[in-house]
């Protein structure tokens, strides 16, 4: 299994100036679900950040978000190490295979692969 991208998720009740602010220091608005909007630097497109107010299907907003290659063999990683399944591993209507986990320091990480 290898990481693609760590993305940090900022849980934003003002998305709209969260993004007008990023854009000062050069990020873009690059994918915009109405409750997820994720900017990154047209230089480099796999530093970006996300802004979120809430989660579309899950009970809390991630800290990160860490793309794989592999997700199903990240969530038995996972979920065999004891940690806590935040939201379960599934499908989402938008394009990617999830779940959340807690990590040792009570941060909720993202874990996802974009279904092919």
């Amino acid at each position: 299994m290898s990481v693609r991208r760590v993305v940090p998720n900022v849980h934003s009740d003002a998305p709209r100036e969260s993004a007008a602010f990023y854009g000062l220091l050069g990020l873009e608005e690059v994918m915009n679900h109405g409750w997820i909007v994720t900017l990154a630097s047209p230089a480099h497109p796999g530093a970006q950040v996300s802004l979120m107010a809430e989660d579309l299907t899950a009970p809390v907003v991630p800290d990160l978000s860490i793309e794989v290659d592999d997700v199903d063999a990240a969530y038995e990683a996972v979920r065999a190490s004891g940690a806590e399944i935040v939201h379960p591993l599934r499908d989402e209507e938008w394009g990617v295979r999830r779940f959340f986990a807690r990590d040792p320091n009570g941060r909720v990480v993202n874990v996802l692969s974009h279904r092919r």
